[in-house]
């Protein structure tokens, strides 16, 4: 097939070159050259597509091919009816395309192929086809938590599955379809917790009023043997002020700011020797009015001396296992001066108001200087932030390098309050 000559550029690793060629480009009135329209290439693309009302095999890869001649393809851009855009790689002399993301299973697509022949002359072919339904023995359904809301800095996103996925290729194609957006943009990954379970977090914490989309194209996509993706409902969040309570143990006192200015200073009491404050970054789980506090929940006798059976009020949660932020008038002779509690935080009854009308679920409550552990990761709450971000990348199957099994699993919650 003949077509009018054009120029083409050369491409090299460090230049590139565009020679004109006088006569051979015509040029508009304000002196750029006038694109040149492309010519219909369905005699020299081909695709390993069906003809007809056949359709095809989701479970082959999709196949592009320059046919005959020394024409190459330039582009090519495979769009199924959800708009979810198919993967793939061109090979290095631009002779073939072949797609690298799993086809979904009952839906049509939407290929369009550009590509120039051996002068350089552009040309193009659309082609559609539709791929065949399936059967699954299972389905895999995902969950996104939190609800839709606002939440604090420190939120992190949660997916659970319906069905464990256990093997990195499958994570992979999991994790490839389970979409994060923020505006503002943020670099960010998902950490596989357990075999159901995902966390998603930025590199850092979430900027102060963003927009977060969270979305899935695992629809109908081949997870592992007879086991595919389910339609996915939506989540959208957005963050409110930064606010981070900063309680330094040693020191009795919990800084409270808001978007890095610092609006309150608080004397405080945490956990006494025997009992310490865990160390580390939390994430407000909940804020409760009032909780009944029991020693025994905690592995603590009725009739021992550090027994306890208390109705706390304005109590901000920070892990599942009881330990809040909370009132405590009983002590306020030892705030700011000593830990006499059973692993909470406490502080005047008024100061606790105050605090529980400013915080919100999702915002930053740390802990230093306390002679307590470190906040576990994901068995007692949110102690995402406790992993370094290397760590954390580590939890992503996309990574290169293998990442460790893991086998913790989220504990259900347990009313254990520490006061």
């Amino acid at each position: 097939m003949s077509h009018t000559p054009r120029f083409r550029p050369v491409v090299s690793s460090t230049l590139l070159v565009m020679t004109l060629v006088a006569g051979v480009t015509a040029c508009g009135s304000d002196g750029h050259p006038l694109a040149a329209k492309p010519y219909d290439a369905t005699d020299e693309i081909s695709a390993n597509v069906p003809a007809g009302d056949e359709k095809a095999d989701p479970d082959k890869p999709l196949e592009v091919n320059v046919e005959d001649g020394d024409g190459r393809i330039t582009d090519v851009t495979a769009t199924d009816t959800t708009g979810r855009h198919l993967a793939g790689e061109l090979d290095a002399d631009g002779r073939r395309w072949h797609s690298t993301s799993p086809l979904a299973a009952g839906t049509r697509y939407t290929v369009q192929v550009s590509m120039e022949d051996g002068d350089g002359a552009p040309g193009g072919r659309t082609l559609s086809f539709e791929t065949a339904s399936v059967r699954a023995k299972k389905v895999l359904k995902v969950t996104f938590g939190p609800q839709a809301g606002t939440y604090g800095v420190g939120q992190p996103i949660t997916a659970q599955l319906s069905t464990p996925v256990k093997d990195k290729a499958s994570r992979a194609t999991v994790e490839r379809a389970l979409r994060v957006r923020s505006a503002p943009a943020v670099t960010g990954s998902w950490y596989w917790v357990d075999d159901k379970t995902l966390h998603y977090r930025p590199k850092e914490y979430w900027p102060a009023g963003a927009t977060i989309d969270v979305t899935s194209g695992l629809a109908g996509i081949k997870v592992g043997d007879n086991l595919y993706g389910a339609p996915v409902k939506a989540l959208k969040l957005t963050t409110g002020d930064r606010i981070e309570a900063i309680t330094d143990a040693a020191a009795h006192t919990m800084t409270v700011k808001r978007n890095g200015k610092v609006i309150n200073t608080i004397p405080v009491t945490t956990g006494k020797p025997g009992f310490a404050t865990r160390n580390g970054v939390k994430v407000v789980l909940s804020k409760e009015y009032s909780v009944r506090m029991r020693g025994e929940t905690v592995g603590i006798s009725e009739d021992s001396s550090d027994g306890y059976d208390l109705m706390v009020h304005y109590a901000t949660r920070v892990t599942w296992s009881g330990e809040y932020v909370h009132a405590a008038p009983w002590s306020t002779g030892s705030q700011g001066y000593a830990n006499v509690s059973h692993g909470c935080t406490g502080m005047s009854t008024s100061l606790a108001e105050w605090f529980f009308n400013t915080v919100h679920t999702g915002d930053i409550v740390q802990v230093v200087g306390s002679q307590g552990e470190t906040m576990t990761p994901f068995d007692n709450g949110f102690g995402d932030w406790n992993l370094s971000w290397a760590k954390w990348q580590q939890g992503s199957a996309l990574q290169k390098n293998d990442a460790p099994d893991r086998t913790e699993t989220i504990q259900a919650a347990r009313l254990r309050p520490e006061v």
